[in-house]
């Protein structure tokens, strides 16, 4: 296949290891149609009619659930919701048989979110149909990085030869895997910062440090994660304040990138916690534009594993 040809997609979307750079740039091409689809008065396109899709959420969600269901919805696909907390599943039923059970009633795709890692992998053995990971444990969550991604390149352009700091609880974050693993495929280079407790032992694809300064220092793009306050419950980190003091990303702290470094979040957000809470209204924030985008790229994602070209 040239470089310039039409590649030809994976039927699944768990992670990034079976996708290559082309087939991920050929997607956020699609996703920037799509966002011409959704400026336009009337946002849908009879694309996916015919299909069923199915939103399978074994853990809560609000923006993404939404946004995979908009996303399919503007593309006249069918769409079922599925909620774990309402379901067999609290009568004992596993995860296998429910969505055995799902796949006899005509589903074209799957939609999953769970708490434990691994388990969309699995399903995938499981079901003949396109499977997509909408987070999965601690392990990956593909479309936010993909959104993160897309709403990178329209701020600076280009991934290629950019540092993108990621600062928060990395160790517990699916946000932070998938990002470092599809930012560098795109040129970037990653720096992951938490205090000690909070860093994995390796992230492939990122460099870890301890240290806020380092990590922001001439960074081109800031990414803050959510400090999940049930950590600091066991310990991780030592208190609030501790964490406040030493890696909140305040406006001094930003400073320490590049002028005007994008400052993304991919929510909820605990403001002033992880984030000085004006920084998040701040023209350098781009949270909201990551919801936005997050449609568009969803769009694209589900257009692709079910029709397969672009």
């Amino acid at each position: 296949m040239s470089e310039t040809a039409t590649p030809s997609f994976p039927k699944h979307l768990l992670d990034f290891r079976d996708w290559s750079r082309r087939q991920v740039e050929s997607l956020l091409e699609t996703a920037q149609m799509m966002q011409e689809v959704l400026a336009r008065p009337v946002k849908k396109v009879p694309a996916l009619t015919g299909f069923t899709v199915a939103t399978v959420f074994f853990e809560p969600s609000t923006r993404t659930r939404i946004s995979f269901e908009l996303a399919a919805r503007r593309m006249s696909a069918d769409v079922v919701s599925f909620s774990g907390t309402t379901s067999s599943t609290v009568k004992g039923e596993t995860y296998r048989d429910t969505l055995r059970t799902l796949d006899q009633m005509g589903i074209d795709a799957y939609i999953l979110r769970t708490d434990a890692a691994g388990v969309p992998y699995q399903a995938h053995s499981w079901l003949h149909k396109p499977v997509i990971n909408a987070g999965d444990g601690w392990r990956a969550h593909p479309t936010q990085a993909l959104l993160d991604a897309f709403t990178l390149r329209e701020k600076l352009g280009s991934l290629e030869g950019k540092k993108i700091a990621i600062v928060g609880d990395i160790l517990h974050s699916r946000v932070a895997r998938s990002n470092a693993e599809l930012l560098p495929m795109l040129g970037a280079t990653v720096v992951a910062c938490g205090p000690a407790p909070l860093l994995p032992g390796s992230l492939p694809g990122a460099t870890l440090t301890t240290s806020l300064r380092e990590a922001l220092y001439e960074a081109d793009a800031v990414m803050v994660l959510r400090l999940q306050k049930e950590r600091m419950e066991k310990g991780l980190p030592p208190s609030l304040p501790e964490y406040i003091a030493a890696y909140q990303v305040n406006r001094e702290r930003l400073g320490w990138a590049r002028p005007g470094a994008p400052l993304l979040h991919p929510g909820p957000m605990n403001r002033d916690v992880e984030l000085e809470g004006t920084l998040a209204d701040s023209p350098q924030s781009l949270v909201e534009r990551q919801v936005a985008n997050g449609q568009a790229v969803r769009m694209a994602v589900l257009y692709h594993v079910l029709v397969g070209k672009s």
